[in-house]
């Protein structure tokens, strides 16, 4: 995701730490690369041109200037300009209501309805407990009825439908009545698609949210088709007045100008955003998280959120005191791969870690991952515990074992090292999130 973008701002800060200060001649070039990275990445012209200007202007301030840090400046300013341009904090989705009701709308193939889903799994977690309905008002295209079922059957959330009804008002109407009826906290309305700003469907929306009253009307953007996106959901707002926006294929070829500009242009919050395809890839979106890793700089906040889901405390808190003490073992290894496994692929959650370059010899596929696991299982408990060391004989004897070679034994003895160092001096990521200024239960009304 945004890796041109990122290296280019990368090249752009190695750079700057050749200079001794900042002087006009220097800030002046690193703007213009800064301006020529973003409308690249299809970046609003206006909202690029606003954003550098601001940017130079904090740059040649004095106390920049006079600063003995010059590049940790400069990538500082770019930093918070790029938090503020895409809303500073995580926007709240409003949940008032009996039921509430969540209108999403979108351009065809921007996955909408896989959003409805995902959004009333969201919904569905521990801490939110919103009980969803999710209404199949999308009757233009064909097996869109289906493919919503299905869903709904994944993530065992009902799914409200009238067989044989044309007109997805009545679809809509009927099913706020059994949301009431139901008790249901949240009616999810998923509407037709378009092709384009289609006159006909975009009064079909105005009809919707008229006759509903919504509390959020959610517009779906692909974030792979930059400038265009950001078009449509200007257009959309005009229309129907939206009320956030959901950023979708972000795993994808993403060149982050629907990302950057969006929110500029709208003057409507990011409220989430869909990571992958599986249902659970589905976050809210998080301004300062978002420019962390346009400029490459990792992940640590989604990535503390997905420790916290999925990880016991207990559990962490003694792996913690061991990183501390050094006693990390392949015990410890082995449990925290098992931890690891339940918050997603393994090589999407390396590329949050900032500083990841120094694990770049690390195996870190999932096939390499039940590979580590067998030859772990294959030591002895003395060998587990590192009470005695892992010689030649030892290293062949476990390589027999698990059905490895000798060259993956070593490669598995390696990377347990590079982690043991790694993790020894990797501050806590609640101390890391704290830092950043993240609030814990503010998301919600």
């Amino acid at each position: 995701m945004f890796g041109t973008l990122s290296e280019k701002f990368q090249n752009l800060f190695s750079g700057l730490l050749a200079k001794k200060k900042l002087t006009e001649d220097n800030v002046s070039d690193a703007v213009r690369q800064v301006r020529l990275a973003l409308l690249d990445a299809d970046v609003n012209y206006t909202v690029a041109s606003n954003f550098v200007k601001r940017v130079k202007e904090k740059s040649l301030g004095d106390e920049v200037l006079k600063s003995v840090k010059p590049d940790q400046q400069f990538i500082k300013i770019v930093h918070d300009e790029l938090i503020a341009l895409m809303g500073s904090e995580e926007a709240s989705l409003n949940c008032k209501g009996e039921p509430a009701v969540i209108l999403m709308c979108g351009l065809q193939g921007s996955g909408k309805t896989t959003q409805c889903a995902k959004l009333a799994q969201f919904l569905k977690k521990k801490e939110l407990s919103k009980r969803s309905l999710i209404a199949a008002c999308d009757l233009q295209r064909p097996a869109a009825i289906l493919q919503l079922q299905k869903l709904g059957e994944q993530i065992e959330v009902p799914v409200f439908t009238l067989e044989g009804e044309s007109d997805p008002l009545k679809v809509a109407l009927a099913a706020l009545k059994a949301a009431r009826i139901g008790n249901y906290d949240v009616l999810i309305v998923d509407t037709a698609g378009r092709l384009h700003l289609d006159e006909a469907l975009m009064q079909q929306l105005e009809k919707l949210k008229e006759a509903l009253n919504p509390q959020e009307v959610l517009f779906v953007a692909n974030a792979t088709t930059g400038q265009d996106a950001v078009k449509t959901a200007a257009e959309f707002d005009k229309r129907v007045g939206i009320t956030g926006t959901i950023l979708t294929m972000l795993d994808g070829n993403a060149r982050a100008g629907a990302a950057i500009s969006i929110r500029e242009i709208t003057q409507k919050p990011l409220k989430f955003e869909g990571i992958g395809e599986k249902i659970s890839d589905f976050q809210v979106f998080n301004p300062r998280s978002m420019a962390d890793r346009i400029l490459g700089m990792g992940d640590v906040i989604n990535l503390v959120k997905r420790a916290e889901e999925h990880i016991d405390e207990t559990e962490s808190k003694k792996l913690e005191e061991k990183i501390r003490k050094a006693s990390f073992t392949y015990d410890d290894y082995l449990r925290q791969m098992s931890m690891l496994k339940k918050m997603g692929p393994l090589k999407s959650l390396f590329k949050m870690l900032p500083g990841i370059s120094q694990l770049e010899d690390m195996q870190v596929s999932e096939k390499e991952l039940g590979k580590t696991e067998a030859m772990i299982l294959s030591m002895t408990p003395n060998e587990r515990c590192e009470r005695v060391e892992l010689l030649p004989s030892r290293r062949r004897r476990i390589a027999k074992g698990s059905g490895a070679s000798i060259d993956d034994v070593n490669r598995m003895v390696k990377s347990f090292k590079q982690l043991k160092q790694f993790c020894k001096d990797m501050p806590s990521l609640k101390q890391k999130m704290k830092g950043l200024g993240v609030k814990e239960n503010s998301l919600w009304h």
